[in-house]
């Protein structure tokens, strides 16, 4: 008998929106201000229950009411509460006054490499409980982030949870988005205190062990199954992470629900096989989930891990969706109640809407699918669809892409994964005592990772994976204006037939359009400067399939992207003219499946961009070398090695002065390429600057720029790498007014997008992509 479509039960769905959305807010603001919301949300909610009687259906939204205010009010009183800690006390007041000092802490998370303002730091959260203020010890328990770089960081990244250590720290203000203390600014390492706790030193065995198992398989295979299995991301390479996140395959590098679910259903299948019974069962399989949370260390991430897969797990493994959603809703309503900072945590939303939809969207999916299909197919086709559709707005608010290939190949790799992570997760237990036998596990479960990696790499690789799209929360809202308007078109016959009409319509007009208009890159290109956004990522041809590259820009899937779309497979030069963010954070990107050769980083930079090129050859760019590469000849003109030495931390004017200026000579075509290098540094080359056919505009067009020195180059075209909408101001309308009145013509890639340089009969032509 036919029930009709299931109802799920959404009364504590608004509670815990309450306590998500006021959570979120509140962070940002003042602990008077939580008190005070808590305060009305308190007053509202009383008149609500104390309200004369009415209807029945009255009384029932006067409860809700009520209750919705009622957990409004106890997050107002906990984010209060947290921000007041946070907020006063010793460190919050060294923290302001950036004070140097000496701290005792307890370290609470695995540290991780960030690239922050070009330099390569070691991030790590820690919970201080001894300060010095003024020469005596002060006893507090407050969270502050660790920032190490240089060569501390790598004993600062061998820190394990629970680690106690001493170190000296320069403390500044945080955002007053994060409930931290302060931001500890460190320069030399940690200097242990006591011993790790037994439960993380027998942790940190399993972790190593299981490392040591996978040896012997295959590079990739090694770099992702301890990853896969307990969230060790230690040997995981860029090239591979990027990878990973195209093909929308990211879920299965870290600990998650699914991992979760997994070891609970392997022991349970184990636990009725030996027939422990119901009673035993379930003991039996918590106490391996507890064992296995520590392993993956019980940080935030993974106790939501751990709840998200208890809930997945009892609605899809007991066919009761119903019930999913208000056990769903009780974690977020729990969780962040008790960690507030978890309001403001993409993974948690991320957490949180992968479960809803798997509760509210995959049953239905499944059973419409499974009528054109068999139904394990249509099973594992509805959950990844649903993931993918569910998380999509807050995956293109924080990347701004849209994967099309990730329902396929989380389809394609939904095989494989149960069996990777069970077989990892027994390796995993054997390794500490038996390691001969873990290794013969691990050569299976590595076959299941080879296979994912084989569909991340390949699904990476498909032409246009991902579809560029406006990050933040305009992008968020205008996918699901879209999805709203598709669901619209899908439900209504005549609709689907304007849809299908236009379709067809845009496909032949696409189709037109690609013979019609010249295709790309031109053919013949020498110089491309990529659409990188607000940064520098410039491309000279050194031969098929070979170019130089000067800069990467601020993200590796841009230049990843351009890199591609001019089919470069070797980079024998990487010149880094300087280091800021917006020239080589994309570094990583331009490495991705291509062969390297020498670095070249300015002769003045004090080295914060060579950890983003590990193992290859690094030479300073002095002034007179001279390179060349196929019909590429390249002169370096600046900077002046004698100059000061200068980090990503130093004020910008003297990073940028410090920029390698580059001479570049084709056939037929010479580019002054001239990093972000302000007036006085252009002023100390116009005199030597000779003529160019094309100008690379210093420092995004900005306004510090030397009449002279533009003057002196002569050239016929200027481009501008810029992003568009930056808050600099970029391009600066007194430079593009000097351009013009120089007789320059002026491209510029915010609005004209990837720029091709070429010579045609004798003559500089100029092709743009559009943005």
């Amino acid at each position: 008998m036919n029930d009709g479509p299931r109802r799920h039960d959404l009364r504590l769905v608004p509670p815990a929106l309450a306590v998500w959305l006021t959570s979120f807010t509140l962070i940002a603001a003042r602990p008077m201000v939580a008190y005070a919301v808590a305060g009305l949300c308190g007053v509202v909610a009383a008149g609500l229950l104390v309200w004369p009687r009415g209807p029945g259906t009255a009384r029932g939204s006067r409860a809700i009411g009520a209750a919705v205010l009622a957990c409004a009010a106890a997050a107002s009183v906990g984010v209060g509460f947290r921000v007041s800690a946070v907020a006063s006390g010793p460190v919050r007041a060294l923290a302001t006054a950036g004070v140097q000092t000496s701290i005792e802490a307890v370290i609470t998370t695995d540290p991780q490499t960030r690239s922050v303002r070009g330099r390569q730091l070691t991030v790590v959260r820690a919970r201080a409980e001894t300060v010095r203020v003024r020469g005596r010890l002060v006893r507090v328990r407050v969270p502050v982030l660790v920032l190490a770089g240089g060569p501390s960081g790598d004993r600062w990244r061998g820190l394990l949870p629970s680690q106690r250590v001493t170190f000296t720290a320069r403390l500044t203000s945080p955002r007053r988005t994060e409930l931290l203390a302060a931001v500890a600014v460190v320069r030399g390492p940690p200097v242990a205190v006591g011993r790790l706790s037994r439960v993380q030193r027998a942790a940190a065995t399993v972790r190593a062990k299981l490392r040591e198992a996978t040896d012997g398989l295959p590079d990739a295979q090694r770099q992702v199954l301890p990853a896969m299995v307990v969230g060790d991301t230690s040997r995981l390479g860029p090239d591979l992470a990027e990878d990973y996140k195209t093909a929308g395959l990211t879920h299965t590098l870290v600990v998650s629900g699914a991992n979760v679910a997994v070891v609970m259903s392997a022991v349970l299948a184990i636990t009725r096989a030996a027939g422990l019974g119901r009673r035993w069962g379930p003991l039996t399989a918590s106490l391996a989930v507890v064992g296995f949370v520590i392993v993956a260390r019980p940080e935030p991430s993974v106790l939501r891990a751990m709840v998200m897969g208890l809930i997945g797990l009892l609605a899809l493994f007991t066919g009761r969706e119903r019930r999913g959603v208000p056990a769903l809703a009780t974690a977020v309503l729990g969780l962040v109640l008790i960690d507030p900072e978890l309001a403001r945590s993409y993974g948690f939303a991320l957490s949180v809407l992968a479960t809803a939809g798997l509760l509210v969207l995959a049953p239905p999916w499944r059973e419409r699918l499974s009528r054109r299909m068999p139904r394990p197919v249509a099973e594992v086709l509805a959950v990844a669809a649903a993931a993918q559709v569910s998380c999509a707005p807050v995956l293109v608010m924080l990347t701004g892409r849209l994967s099309l290939v990730s329902v396929a190949a989380n389809l394609l790799a939904a095989p494989a994964i149960p069996a990777a992570t069970l077989l990892g997760a027994l390796a995993a237990a054997m390794a500490p005592i038996a390691m001969a036998p873990a290794r013969l596990v691990v050569w299976p479960a590595g076959l299941a990772v080879g296979w994912i990696v084989w569909v991340a790499r390949t699904a990476a690789a498909v032409p246009h994976a991902t579809l560029q799209w406006r990050d933040g929360v305009l992008g968020a809202a205008s996918l699901l204006i879209v999805a709203a308007l598709l669901v619209l078109v899908v439900r209504r016959r005549r609709l689907r037939r304007i849809g299908a009409a236009a379709c067809a319509g845009m496909i032949v007009t696409a189709v037109v359009l690609r013979i019609v208009l010249p295709g790309w890159p031109p053919a013949g290109w020498l110089f491309v400067a990529c659409d990188v956004g607000q940064g520098d990522a410039l491309v000279l041809s050194a031969g098929p399939g070979r170019a130089v590259l000067v800069d990467a820009g601020p993200e590796p899937a841009l230049v990843d992207r351009c890199l591609g779309d001019l089919a470069v497979r070797d980079i024998p030069l990487l010149v880094l003219t300087h280091p800021h963010a917006d020239h080589v954070d994309g570094v990583p990107g331009a490495l991705r499946r291509r062969a390297t050769g020498t670095v070249l980083p300015s002769p003045l930079s004090r080295g914060d961009e060579r950890g983003l090129v590990p193992g290859r050859t690094v030479r300073p760019a002095e002034p007179g070398q001279r390179w060349t590469v196929g019909p590429l000849s390249l002169s370096v003109l600046a900077p002046d090695v004698m100059g000061p030495q200068v980090s990503a931390r130093d004020p910008g004017t003297a990073v940028n002065n410090a920029s390698v200026v580059l001479l570049a000579r084709f056939p037929g075509l010479t580019v002054l390429l001239t990093g972000d290098v302000e007036t006085a540094a252009q002023r100390a080359l116009a005199a030597s600057v000779p003529a160019v056919d094309v100008l690379k505009v210093p420092h995004h067009g900005s306004g510090r720029q030397d009449p002279g020195f533009v003057a002196a180059a002569r050239a016929r075209v200027a481009i501008i790498s810029v992003g568009a909408g930056n808050t600099y101001g970029h391009p600066a309308p007194p430079t593009l007014a000097l351009l013009r009145s120089l007789g320059m013509r002026s491209y510029r890639t915010d609005l004209d997008g990837d720029i091709a340089v070429l010579t045609a009969g004798g003559r500089t032509t100029v092709v743009t992509r559009g943005p």
